[in-house]
């Protein structure tokens, strides 16, 4: 394989590991609760994040960036949605099924659309608004069905605990993506420093928030994380692992093409659902995720 299409096996990798992140922490979630299993992705993949910056120091021979009060607002942006979308995925997936969370938190694509538009006024094509309408048709489809009842169906699409929790990690990730970026892009430094950097600042800030929080509230919790260290390491380490796959494949590429090539963790989660939770989905919800996979297609190729 050429050095020009290295970015292909990288960002396979980035959407396997982030796939066997999400199995390792919903499986947590059961003992840990949706927030210990939340906080067991960045408490032990700060020390993941930290070797992968030194890496990437020495490997560049470049010294560390100076931080500046823009960084740190983006920083804290991106580290704060972070954390509210990925519990926000943890409960949709111990209420629903595995592969559908997976599907939902892709709106985040779709829903970067819409915050660009009413909040920057970016235009919004016909390749958009066609996604946006495929993407509206694949949440109702994922939405629970009411029997005989068509149009509480549809109400029932965006009204329901389940939506409104994807949505939510959805907007929680388009979020966080929009605060790593502009964080990136402050350091004033080269792409794989200035990722290296944001992820290893983000999960520190996350461990700090989250971790404080939970000992003042909830003091249990964070026993138990601490107790569960086994199989919270391998958990820490694969979303460390993604992470840092899917920031090198950017530098190396077009975002637009890594996180299309980064759809086939739709595979791999419907893979994981079936072989590792015996979970089943519908003629309704395959569907439903097509649909979606087709909208964040158009968007992220023609958007």
């Amino acid at each position: 394989m050429s050095a020009e299409h290295f970015w292909i096996p990288i960002t396979l990798w980035a959407a396997l590991a982030q796939t066997l992140r999400n199995a390792a922490q919903r499986s947590l979630t059961q003992t840990l609760g949706t927030l210990g299993a939340t906080l067991v992705r960045f408490v032990y993949g700060l020390p993941f994040a930290a070797l992968w910056t030194f890496g990437v120091s020495r490997l560049a021979d470049a010294a560390l960036p100076r931080p500046s009060a823009v960084f740190a607002g983006w920083i804290l942006l991106g580290a704060l949605a972070q954390i509210l979308a990925t519990a926000a995925l943890l409960r949709v997936m111990s209420e629903r099924n595995f592969a559908l969370g997976v599907a939902y938190s892709k709106t985040e694509i779709l829903q970067v659309a819409l915050f660009g538009f009413a909040f920057l006024g970016d235009p919004v094509g016909a390749p958009v608004a066609l996604a946006i309408a495929c993407g509206t048709a694949g949440v109702l489809l994922l939405a629970p069905p009411v029997d005989g009842h068509p149009l509480r169906a549809l109400a029932r699409g965006w009204t329901s605990r389940t939506a409104l929790l994807g949505l939510a990690s959805g907007a929680g990730f388009a979020l966080s993506a929009v605060g790593y970026r502009g964080a990136a892009l402050a350091l004033r430094t080269s792409a794989p420093m200035a990722a290296a950097c944001g992820l290893l600042v983000a999960q520190a800030l996350q461990t700090l928030l989250l971790g404080g929080w939970l000992l003042a509230r909830t003091p249990a919790v964070v026993r138990g994380v601490l107790r569960a260290w086994r199989p919270s390491l391998f958990a820490g380490f694969m979303g460390a692992a993604a992470s840092a796959g899917w920031f090198t494949a950017m530098a190396l590429e077009p975002a637009a093409h890594v996180r299309t090539l980064g759809l086939v963790e739709l595979g791999f989660s419907a893979l994981v659902s079936r072989r590792v939770f015996q979970e089943r989905s519908t003629r309704r919800e395959v569907a439903g995720m097509g649909l979606l996979c087709a909208a964040v297609l158009m968007v992220t190729l023609f958007g």
